[in-house]
């Protein structure tokens, strides 16, 4: 059944692609040689992890000491770039889960590389209270484990110990759905790859066959794994916060934390989707698969999630006054005019300012602001973090103990080798897996094609009936199911073209709607070859023809195969088109 597709929707894939078209453009650069521009990435990315990598060691060896952390500010960078990676990995399973099952078709070109992103970004952040207990050989006491050294260590009363579970959940249920969507396109690979890598993929794939029941097992699990997702979505980031508002220190014992910081993540984590998809769209050549409108419906949600922020900043402040309570009214007004003023106001123009730039639709529909503003909200997003827990430290009840926190070149250097670690991982990602779901944009191709919906798709007119404008391809089943769509655009996108495309000698028959490579094969060694001699033929001798052909051919109804070679015949392209519209509709 055709999905009804307003006409005026602008497609989500461009280029006037085919089946074939969509599997080369995606599978083909895990195929090729690295082009110089990713090696030269990987080779940056790889320096920075090496740095990084030393700059742990380098703790490990020295203790905490070698950060700048104080009496007064006991969380510092290390907190800091542990929430900011939790919050950039929220965007994958938001994309992936939620708008999988309010089935927004827009997903389709940015999934992928979002749930990607989700499990190498929730790595980077689990990176970080290892090191920070100081001790890494301790790092087991924030595990349940059988009670066998006496007391148990944890406190299930510490919100410490609640983000162990809800960020080991939300990695698990990430990392499975991310898999799962992984499959069809490992099994694609697989398909065009020869010996060891073949072999590979072919252990990769499970096995997949591209059977019904496949399919539909990949369905259920799809839909499962999104249901269980959905929820974390809210829940890992709440529990998050909870780190701070389970406190009762002020400007963190607060109940608007737990939506406020869920906000936050889906803003900066679609922040740094669209930086990573836009650099890769050019890199790789995805233009067609990552379009204006992915790119345009992907700002409207940072507008509004960056309008929620936005609010909840102003909220705060709000609270802070009517509260009149003095400890919480100092720590907002030393967060604006204290000695982190700098990192205040930078937050508020970065996320609050800036992503209302996206109100006007040439901005949301520009590369170039689109680049720049993803790349400040995630500066804001990450002055956001910094505010939360070095202003509000750094000045306590006891004057006396008042100090200014800076960071020293290790915490700087493992911040940047988490940078290294993301970016080398999605590095690696985009050479072993199609970045973009080749499975989910075939799905999605004859109901958001170029060729089939949008300004310019064809016929160039729009039809009365309930289908809209033409949103299916016609495809002439030869028998077994297989449609046309072997490399020809006019199968893919209907009846198009005008009759200086039809050879006399030898007309496309399979331009008529019921006919097939197969059919086509036996009306030609039947005698007929041109539109004009089928329209001459008579319904009965077609049958006759598919019957003495087999079983497999006798159930085809032919009844206006002859009225439709007429319509081609006379160049009628346009009466055909609607004609076989209509007996489209009367399927349904």
């Amino acid at each position: 059944m055709s999905a009804i597709v307003s006409p005026i929707r602008n497609p989500l894939v461009t280029g006037n692609k085919s089946y074939h078209d969509i599997t080369e453009d995606l599978v083909s650069p895990t195929e090729k040689t690295p082009s110089g521009l990713w090696v030269f990435g990987l080779m940056i990315s790889l320096g920075l992890l090496t740095f990084g990598v030393f700059c742990i060691a380098w703790t490990i060896w020295f203790g905490i000491g070698s950060w700048n952390l104080n009496r007064t500010v006991g969380w510092g960078w290390d907190i800091t770039n542990f929430v900011w990676w939790i919050g950039i990995g929220h965007a994958g399973t938001l994309i992936s889960a939620i708008l999988l099952l309010f089935r927004q078709k827009w997903r389709t070109g940015v999934n992928r590389a979002a749930e990607a992103m989700t499990i190498f970004a929730v790595l980077c952040a689990a990176l970080f209270p290892g090191i920070h207990v100081g001790r890494a050989w301790v790092v087991f006491y924030f595990f349940p484990y059988p009670n066998t050294r006496g007391p148990l260590w944890v406190n299930f009363n510490s919100p410490l110990l609640w983000d162990l579970f809800a960020i080991s959940t939300y990695f698990t249920v990430s990392l499975l759905f991310w898999y799962t969507g992984l499959v069809p396109d490992f099994a694609t690979v697989r398909d065009r790859a020869k010996g060891i890598r073949k072999r590979i993929y072919n252990f990769l794939s499970f096995g997949w066959t591209g059977s019904a029941k496949h399919w539909q097992r990949w369905e259920s699990l799809s839909l499962v794994l999104a249901g269980l997702a959905t929820p974390l979505v809210l829940s890992v980031h709440t529990i998050v916060s909870f780190d701070f508002a389970t406190s009762v220190i002020p400007g963190w014992h607060t109940t608007i934390f737990p939506p406020y910081f869920v906000a936050g993540a889906i803003f900066s984590g679609f922040a740094m989707v669209l930086t990573l998809m836009l650099i890769t769209r050019k890199v790789l050549h995805l233009q067609d698969y990552i379009t204006m409108e992915h790119i345009e419906s992907m700002n409207k949600v940072i507008l509004l999630t960056g309008s929620i922020v936005g609010v909840a900043y102003l909220t705060e402040l709000f609270v802070a006054w009517y509260s009149v309570y003095p400890y919480e009214q100092f720590a907002f007004f030393n967060r604006a005019l204290g000695p982190y003023w700098w990192s205040y106001w930078g937050m508020m123009i970065c996320n609050v300012i800036t992503p209302q730039l996206f109100w006007f639709r040439s901005i949301r529909r520009s590369i170039f602001w689109t680049f720049f503003l993803s790349i400040i909200i995630n500066i804001g997003m990450w002055f956001e973090r910094f505010v939360i827990i070095a202003t509000t430290l750094a000045r306590d009840y006891l004057p006396s103990s008042w100090s200014y926190y800076s960071p020293t070149w290790v915490e700087i250097g493992i911040f940047l080798g988490t940078l290294g670690i993301f970016f080398t991982l999605f590095l690696i990602f985009t050479r072993v897996a199609p970045v973009v779901a080749v499975a989910e944009i075939k799905s999605i191709l004859k109901t958001g094609g170029d060729q089939y919906i949008g300004p310019n798709a064809k016929p160039h007119h729009h039809h009365s009936h309930s289908h809209g404008h033409t949103t299916h391809a016609h495809s002439h089943d030869d028998g077994h199911g297989h449609d046309d769509h072997k490399g020809g655009n006019d199968a893919a996108h209907g009846i198009v073209g005008d009759v200086a495309d039809v050879v006399v000698e030898n007309d496309d028959l399979k331009k008529v709607e019921g006919i097939g490579p197969k059919i086509e094969g036996l009306l030609n060694d039947a005698g007929i070859r041109t539109f004009r001699q089928l329209a001459n033929t008579d319904v009965e001798t077609i049958k006759e023809i598919l019957v003495a052909a087999g079983n497999r051919f006798a159930n085809k109804v032919p009844d206006t195969w002859p009225r439709q070679a007429e319509m081609a015949a006379d160049g009628k392209w346009d009466e055909l088109q609607a004609w076989q519209d209509i007996l489209d509709g009367g399927k349904e």
